[in-house]
């Protein structure tokens, strides 16, 4: 019953988890967008008032027309509204994710006794530390060199590595999967990190001065405008690279890899690349940036490369004809790898193979995740080989008898 609930948890979490990390990528997406369109304005009433960009939108059936003034308006006529509770829910949302797959069940999803034989409680508080440790380097990064001259190339050099280092390095404690989502999780930490430290801390402070009816220093108030963008740009980098490292946990041929951190490395690096291309597109359409197609062009090239890399080889044709896979076969395969979490006392997936009727009932799931995917068992922790995977597709192909 425990593990039923379990799962309605896991799956309620990632929902609201979507739901929220799509709003949060949504206003993300725009705003870079926006400050790549906006134009500055000819009218003598919009440059009094010190818009610095402006631009007409449709949509839905209305007119928009944003405006973007360089440090702060005058006054503020109406409701101001804050983009933050789109980075909180989502990194809140994600943790609790975490938290009920990973870290509630560390010896089954976070552990690889292989590679690191340590206690759920041990692997639990590496995992977040991590978390933090990410995020301390990244802060420390762009204090140091963000504002020295080409500091953002410095910055980006120096997190590529960081970045290396950091794949390496889970992959090196943790299986496979869980590894995959922890360097997620760590960019997605210091992208939401961003948001409460440095973007919102600061426009409070500039409205604040504009509020208080006294005179400030417009000039002073401008560093909280310059660290707000850059780790606001950071944070569209960022962006594809965590949904790869998100999305490839689900994906065994990528996180069972022998060389699974170069290949989750070199997909998220392909994934900023293409972020840049899309960044500067639209400066390009406005003759301010040169034409980016080279970084899309490389990121392409790289997720080709490790296409190609992992295609898998042609298949060996037997002489001898295969034989039949009697049931008895595939129960005792069942019995000694699948029953521990899918039997009369513990129901992972709410899925049970303790009884023929029942194997035969989720033989399509056992097929896919099996023999397809190979995500089963998770991590292969009980050893099940190859042989023993190919032995359960040819009964499954033959019809799952039972009989």
């Amino acid at each position: 019953m425990e593990s039923y609930f379990l799962e309605w948890a896991n799956l309620l979490l990632r929902w609201v988890h979507v739901i929220t990390a799509i709003a949060w990528i949504g206003s993300s997406f725009y705003f870079v967008f926006l400050d790549n369109n906006l134009q500055k304005p000819n009218s003598p009433d919009l440059l009094e008032k010190g818009v610095g960009g402006a631009m007409w939108a449709v949509h839905g059936g209305g007119f928009y027309n944003p405006q973007k003034y360089m440090v702060a308006p005058k006054i503020i006529h109406t409701k101001l509204h804050w983009f933050y509770w789109e980075s909180y829910s989502t990194w809140l949302s994600g943790f609790a994710l975490f938290t009920v797959l990973y870290l509630y069940n560390a010896g089954t999803f976070l552990i690889d006794k292989s590679l690191m034989a340590w206690t759920p409680v041990v692997a639990g508080s590496a995992a977040v530390g991590l978390l933090v440790a990410f995020w301390l380097v990244y802060d420390s990064i762009c204090r140091v060199f963000g504002f020295r001259k080409n500091g953002e190339l410095i910055v980006a050099g120096l997190m590529i590595v960081v970045v290396a280092f950091c794949a390496w390095l889970a992959n090196e404690l943790f299986a496979g999967r869980a590894a995959f989502l922890l360097v997620g999780a760590m960019i997605a930490t210091a992208m939401s990190a961003n948001v409460f430290f440095w973007i919102i801390p600061g426009q409070r402070k500039v409205v604040a001065a504009m509020t208080s009816g006294e005179t400030y220093d417009a000039n002073a108030l401008a560093i909280h405008g310059k660290r707000g963008k850059q780790r606001s740009v950071h944070n569209t980098y960022f962006t594809l690279p965590v949904i790869f490292a998100m999305l490839s946990n689900h994906y065994s041929f990528l996180y069972t890899h022998e060389h699974r951190w170069v290949l989750l490395f070199v997909m998220m690096l392909a994934g900023a690349l293409i972020r840049q291309f899309f960044v500067q597109r639209h400066a390009f359409h406005l003759g301010r940036a040169a034409n980016p197609w080279p970084f899309a062009a490389v990121g392409v090239v790289m997720i080709l490369g490790v296409i190609v890399a992992l295609r898998p080889a042609p298949p060996k044709v037997s002489a001898v004809p295969a034989q039949p896979v009697g049931f008895a076969q595939v129960q005792s395969l069942v019995g000694q790898h699948c029953i521990g979490c899918h039997g009369a006392q513990v129901q992972m997936k709410n899925v049970r193979l303790d009884s023929p009727d029942l194997i035969k009932q989720n033989a399509q799931n056992m097929y896919q995740q099996v023999v397809v995917t190979k995500q089963m068992p998770m991590g292969n922790a009980t050893g099940l080989t190859e042989d023993d995977r190919a032995l359960i597709g040819r009964w499954f192909q033959a019809g799952a008898k039972t009989d």
